[in-house]
């Protein structure tokens, strides 16, 4: 046991902007979700060096992203046989608390051993799953595990090929994470207490994590399952639209997060997959664009600015990943940079930043005109996976054996 925005609908910006500091980074791609900053003002003239390095620290091994509320930045990681959650001071790097428990999870093909679900930080909680379904919540100001369950023991879902990966999302007091068992492909949680609210389909667990939507005026949990496109009801899991689409190749894996925009889900994977653009509207599902040519993200979660879309397309694993600006409304490819590799992205200050997996960080312009590059700097090591965080100036990126911090304040 343990030891111790842009969003789709304006209500839904509301709610999240009360449950967070604007400046917070406390989940999976950011306060909603969508891979944006709120921050301006920032200096993107950087010294030949980079950025100016606040602090940096031994991490241990997993592709979990770090997580900002406040003062207190939670690193998720493994060290030894403990998966470990350690609350940080975000502007120094000392260790404030760490909670830890064993963890028996062995990567079958050798890649990382370590959780990879980036923790969600939320009315003073936090909360995180392992790579061994170690589901916790965590006192955010002591370190007290609040509750504790696993759910390959609860549930016993069919193992996937890398562990557990689904970052949880919070909405209304509740939890949702994509477990895949049969009869609980979907499972709500209430945070309070980390019991059962409700269970749903029974889809198979895929690596991408959930995101809020609003459909036909009412809120929705959003999936990229196994099995396809699910958009569920939050309050009682009911399905609301869903649409089949995965790689037919069975060897292979669905990880980027759905990309929502008012009706409109763009879904994203690579192994001869592809990028898909559905409207959601009057119980229809229409697909508006689809193809293997344009935006085909084997891991990372494209960004939208304006009416387009910034992400890498081909597989990492392969080598062959480039960096695209795509037209929303159509699936145009208006520019490619490549050889650049798979990488996060954040919209920010009028660009982008990029934390590619060769540990580059990168300054981009968002314009549809051509790949215009403002800044590169090599923050990490080559194998660089963990989505980073911006909060108050300061960006916070990791591998298996560093977590940085450095200043992009003026």
């Amino acid at each position: 046991m343990f030891r111790s925005i842009w969003c789709p609908s304006f209500a839904l910006v509301l709610a999240l902007a009360a449950a967070v500091r604007g400046a917070d980074w406390p989940q999976l791609h950011g306060p909603a979700r969508d891979g944006r900053s709120s921050e301006t003002g920032l200096n993107w003239d950087w010294a030949p060096g980079g950025p100016e390095l606040v602090w940096k620290l031994d991490a241990g091994h997993g592709w979990a992203g770090p997580a900002v509320s406040g003062d207190r930045l939670i690193l998720f990681h493994r060290v030894g046989d403990d998966e470990v959650v350690a609350c940080l001071d975000a502007a120094t790097g000392k260790e404030k608390w760490a909670a830890k428990y064993p963890t028996k999870y062995k990567d079958d093909f050798g890649f990382d051993d370590g959780p990879r679900a980036t923790p969600t930080i939320a009315d003073g909680v936090v909360y995180t799953l392992g790579a061994d379904a170690d589901f916790t919540a965590t006192e955010l100001a002591t370190g007290k595990t609040l509750w504790a369950r696993n759910l390959m023991a609860d549930y016993r879902p069919p193992k996937g090929f890398f562990g557990v990966a689904c970052s949880p999302l919070l909405h209304d007091k509740k939890l949702y994470v994509n477990v895949g068992a049969k009869g609980a492909g979907v499972v709500c949680f209430d945070a309070a207490t980390g019991k059962e609210v409700w269970k749903s389909t029974g889809d198979g667990a895929s690596y991408s994590s959930p995101v809020l939507g609003e459909f036909d005026g009412k809120p929705a949990v959003v999936f990229l399952t196994r099995a396809g496109l699910r958009v569920l009801a939050p309050a009682t899991g009911k399905s609301v639209y869903d649409f089949p689409w995965r790689p037919r190749d069975t060897n292979s894996v669905q990880a980027a997060s759905p990309v929502v925009w008012k009706d409109e889900v763009f879904l994203t994977a690579s192994y001869d997959t592809g990028g898909l653009l559905a409207r959601l509207k009057g119980g229809q599902v229409e697909e508006v664009w689809s193809n293997d040519k344009t935006l085909s993200s084997q891991y990372n979660t494209p960004v939208r600015v304006g009416d387009y879309l910034y992400g890498t397309h081909g597989r990492s694993d392969a080598g062959a990943a480039l960096l695209r600006c795509v037209a929303w409304k159509t699936g145009e490819v208006k520019w490619s940079e490549p050889k650049f590799g798979g990488a996060s992205l954040i919209a920010v200050d009028g660009g982008l930043l990029a934390l590619n997996e060769g540990g580059e960080l990168v300054r981009f312009d968002a314009s549809p005109d051509g790949y215009k590059e403002r800044a590169r700097a090599t923050l990490l090591a080559k194998g660089t996976r963990p989505a980073p965080a911006l909060a108050n100036g300061r960006l916070y990126a990791r591998d298996s054996k560093q977590l940085v911090c450095v200043s992009l304040k003026k």
